[in-house]
């Protein structure tokens, strides 16, 4: 009996001990249950205001115009679709510019070349557009002093890039001309010098992307110079009678019709002496 007492003190103190930890412990869980759904709405609630921030007004304007008259080929997150339109990721701000004031895009149909028509939309329209498009994938834009770099590009430069990349298809004078598969290169004499650099950041159908690692923003000033002075301006560094300036064709036909005219006469000249 002398021996249970004494064990009776030890086994309490354990069993005290043993329920002021459960005690703790429940006080410690409940003070978890009371705070940790607050802090779970808090971070919902900062996930919500974050996905619901609202977009600039002219990237919202955009959406809502590509949404009515662009999703249908270019797809929901401008990824494309195939068989209908690429995807636009990457093109930016001044491709979109390009196509949509040149009134190539929308298409109405698919064919060899969109060609260029009156717009669909207004200048600022087509702004808002390209800002939404580039708001969602970035990309090349036209160089904010364009003007400025033009008037002070190096012409001869400019003559020798064009002479390289341009004049296969749009012919030493600007003049254009027919390409394979139904498509043509048009003729500059009319197209401004934001079209042109807008065109080398796109690459409308058979013409290649000039990107800025391939023609610096520089020297696609250069050649839009070039452009200017030859064909806009209506330079004749070849003299008062350009045959067309379409480049060596046609002045290689006319010196062969002058010299063969020539030889007959000469020869029916020599013939009638003799």
């Amino acid at each position: 009996m002398a021996a249970t007492a004494k064990r009776r003190p030890g086994w309490r103190r354990r069993a005290g001990a043993i329920s002021r930890f459960v005690g703790a412990l429940v006080i410690v869980g409940a003070i978890y249950s009371v705070g940790a759904p607050s802090l779970y709405a808090q971070e919902s609630t900062d996930e919500s205001s974050a996905s619901e921030e609202a977009l600039p007004a002219d990237v919202e304007t955009g959406k809502e115009l590509y949404d009515s008259s662009c999703i249908s080929c270019h797809g929901a997150n401008a990824e494309g679709i195939e068989g209908r339109g690429p995807s636009l990721i990457g093109i930016g701000e001044g491709s979109v510019e390009f196509q949509v004031n040149t009134g190539r895009m929308p298409m109405a149909n698919q064919s060899a070349q969109a060609p260029a028509k009156d717009p669909m939309f207004n200048e600022e329209e087509a702004a808002q557009i390209a800002a939404y498009i580039d708001y969602i994938g970035g990309g090349s834009k036209t160089a904010e002093d364009l003007d400025s770099m033009v008037e002070n590009a190096d012409i001869a430069a400019g003559n020798e890039l064009y002479r390289v990349n341009c004049s296969s298809c749009h012919g030493y004078a600007g003049g254009g001309g027919a390409l394979s598969s139904g498509a043509h290169a048009p003729d500059l004499s009319t197209v401004s010098g934001e079209e042109i650099y807008q065109a080398m950041l796109t690459g409308p159908q058979n013409m290649p992307v000039f990107a800025d690692n391939e023609l610096t923003p520089e020297q696609k000033a250069e050649i839009i110079a070039y452009v200017q002075y030859i064909v806009q301006d209506d330079k004749d560094p070849g003299g008062a009678f350009n045959l067309g300036r379409f480049g060596p064709s046609t002045e290689g036909l006319a010196v062969f019709l002058v010299g063969i005219t020539s030889l007959m006469i000469a020869t029916l000249w020599i013939a009638g002496k003799s």
